[in-house]
């Protein structure tokens, strides 16, 4: 049985779903204790809770300390993972982009197909909103061999939620790695400005705005404006930047009292400080390139805007399962995975 310290680097929620993701895959017994120390309310919220039980459902798994605030948890694997067609929900505003992330790669590296229906936050703040999911994170991950796309059926903000994805795994690849040292020549910024249950000019002052600051930047943008029907109002603007060998995604999100040209001058502001920066993978994106990385059958090797806290926090997850060995160099922000 292996056991995990909660309040390890970052103490956060990425210690308990990335050794919830092991566990499953490996049909290793886990403890956990002191989750989420470092929060201002340690313990399981429903988000990692939810998290906990999808990962538990997949191998069906035995499980002590699974309530809301809980500080402990023991997880026993039953089974290797199982695919099949699952709901989970987190039944608040908690993201489902997270909980997404937890059993993803158990059920991409076991044979056969699964559908997911995921509820709660799709787009909520300190966490993957959906358009990062669908045009960041797992098309840099389809090119390690993991064959997954999801589907947004309903928006869901903070403080509601309420929101929907479907997601499709075909699972049974073997993971190949990554060289991202290179981002190649830039191409172009896509985005999306879209509201629910607010005004149409708000959508369309953000895209203004941010194409106006971008262009400014000599950059080659284009960004669409939606209105959507939803259960609260709710607003944001997302963006990715395309170069030749990697793509990158910004995002702000709107709130009461905060202006559209604020929302969209923060989105643009992190993407020009990556475009600056010459690094052919953003911050969030280094940190989640770990774990594929150590499932692979080859070395990863990527060039990181910056080495976070979250980063290498999840490194020492990652090593405490005896999967991969990770070096890291913060003076030029390389990253080497060597799966063993």
């Amino acid at each position: 049985m292996i056991h995990i310290d909660g309040s390890f680097g970052e103490g956060g929620g990425q210690v308990l779903r990335t050794a919830l993701s092991l566990a499953t895959l490996t049909g290793t017994p886990l403890t956990l204790d002191r989750i989420r120390a470092g929060r201002t309310k340690p313990g399981l919220a429903a988000q990692h809770l939810t998290g906990v039980r999808a990962a538990a459902t997949l191998c069906n798994a035995k499980v002590y300390g699974d309530s809301l605030g809980s500080q402990f948890l023991e997880f026993i694997p039953q089974s290797p993972p199982q695919p099949g067609h699952y709901r989970f929900d987190v039944t608040t505003a908690g993201s489902v982009s997270l909980v997404l992330q937890t059993i993803l790669l158990p059920l991409a590296l076991t044979p056969g197909e699964s559908r997911i229906t995921l509820c709660g936050g799709t787009h909520v703040a300190f966490s993957p909103s959906f358009p990062y999911i669908q045009e960041v994170y797992l098309p840099a991950i389809a090119r390690m061999g993991v064959c997954a796309e999801v589907t947004l059926v309903k928006w869901g903000w903070y403080p509601r939620g309420g929101g929907e994805i479907q997601l499709r795994v075909t699972g049974g690849q073997p993971l190949s790695g990554l060289n991202l040292q290179d981002r190649g020549k830039f191409q172009q910024v896509r985005g999306l400005a879209a509201v629910t249950e607010l005004p149409s000019h708000i959508p369309q002052r953000m895209a203004n705005r941010a194409e106006n600051r971008l262009r400014e930047a000599q950059m080659k943008v284009h960004i669409q404006t939606s209105r959507q029907k939803g259960i609260a109002p709710g607003a944001g603007l997302f963006l990715t930047a395309d170069y030749r060998n990697s793509t990158a995604g910004f995002s702000a999100l709107g709130k009461q009292g905060l202006p559209s040209d604020q929302v969209a001058d923060r989105a643009c502001d992190a993407l020009l400080e990556f475009h600056h920066s010459g690094a052919a993978v953003d911050v969030y994106l280094a940190d989640q390139l770990l774990l594929p990385a150590a499932l692979a059958t080859s070395e990863t090797h990527y060039h990181a805007q910056a080495i976070s806290l979250h980063l290498t926090t999840n490194a020492g997850v990652i090593e405490q399962f005896g999967l991969a060995k990770i070096e890291i160099n913060p003076a030029q922000n390389l990253v080497s995975v060597f799966p063993q």
